[in-house]
């Protein structure tokens, strides 16, 4: 019986030195991001596509700062930032896709192309530079005034979330 109550005090003990060192990570928003980390920045992302959307630059870098704003207790710097979004939009083009009988296409997709740089001041071995591509399909029958604004929105909401789980949650 003695062996048993020792042998119990003996595993507490263990588990007690082992739990303190032992750190459990969680958040509500995504973010897996160093403790260190406390501010962040985004310069403007300059649109650089053959085919220019005037307001695309301003919605997507204005995107990418809410969303950093909304989803992370960080604080946003003009400049200088803890970690850092830069980069520019590479491609904005409607391709035809469904190609039917008489070469007509049913469906139209608008792709756009982010070129990102992201730099982790705090954490080196974090910075990258890649590519982010997404896109929306829409029938070919309607005029690419009446839906262009949606499907940018739609498309920049696909591209600011894979930069935050590429960055910020480490996805």
């Amino acid at each position: 019986m003695l062996k048993k109550i020792f042998a119990v005090i003996i595993l507490a003990f263990i588990v007690g030195g082992l739990a303190p060192s032992c750190k459990v990570s969680y958040s509500f928003t995504g973010a897996n991001l160093s403790p260190e980390v406390k501010t962040f920045t985004v310069y403007y992302f300059p649109n650089r596509a053959r085919l220019v959307n005037p307001t695309l630059a301003q919605n997507f870098t204005e995107k990418l700062r809410e969303k950093m704003q909304r989803q992370t207790s960080l604080h946003e710097l003009s400049e200088g930032g803890d970690i850092e979004f830069e980069g520019q939009i590479t491609g904005y083009e409607f391709r035809p896709m469904a190609v039917q009988k008489d070469d007509f296409s049913s469906q139209t997709r608008l792709t756009i192309s982010i070129k990102l740089k992201y730099t982790n001041s705090k954490v080196p071995a974090d910075n990258f530079e890649q590519n982010f591509t997404a896109y929306e399909d829409f029938d070919s029958n309607q005029p690419i005034s009446s839906v262009e604004d949606d499907l940018t929105e739609q498309i920049i909401d696909k591209l600011t979330e894979d930069i935050f789980n590429a960055t910020i949650a480490n996805w």
